[in-house]
């Protein structure tokens, strides 16, 4: 049997193939579980990647323990709007194809801040002035992190 996927489905899951049909995944992970990366191995993906596309100031900030939405986060910024844009297609290109992950973005349009859902790994990659603005890891690290940091 199979189900019918409406486009509100779409936006919000992504559905895997199982045998009697299509189930709806949350973690934005594709068909092929077996060979889905933990989160680990994500972070080192998208870690690697970030440093391929020469994006400055990572951030890792590990969410174990503190909230549900993910394993870590990860802030970073890129030079320009080009940049920031690029970084992102070049970081959700690589996913998919290396590791089967489909992952969501948000802010795309604006290239000011984007937002890439990747299941245990959300990234978040801004314009300088706009990180700037909104000190988004300031919220989640330690205190004593934070003001190492800031």
């Amino acid at each position: 049997m199979r189900r019918s996927v409406k486009e509100d489905d779409v936006l919000s899951l992504t559905h895997v193939a199982v045998d009697d049909g299509f189930a709806p995944r949350s973690d934005g992970l594709t068909a092929g579980a077996d060979t889905l990366p933990d989160s680990q191995e994500l972070l080192a993906h998208i870690l690697k990647s970030l440093d391929d596309d020469k994006a400055d100031d990572v951030v890792q900030i590990d969410l174990r323990g503190k909230s549900e939405i993910a394993d870590y986060m990860i802030v970073c910024t890129g030079r320009s709007t080009r940049q920031v844009v690029s970084i992102s297609d070049k970081l959700m290109e690589r996913l998919k194809q290396d590791h089967g992950v489909s992952s969501k973005a948000e802010g795309k349009d604006a290239g000011d801040w984007v937002l890439i859902d990747a299941g245990d790994v959300i990234v978040h990659v801004f314009r300088p002035e706009v990180r700037e603005f909104y000190q988004l890891e300031k919220m989640w690290l330690s205190p004593e992190q934070a003001a190492a940091r800031f």
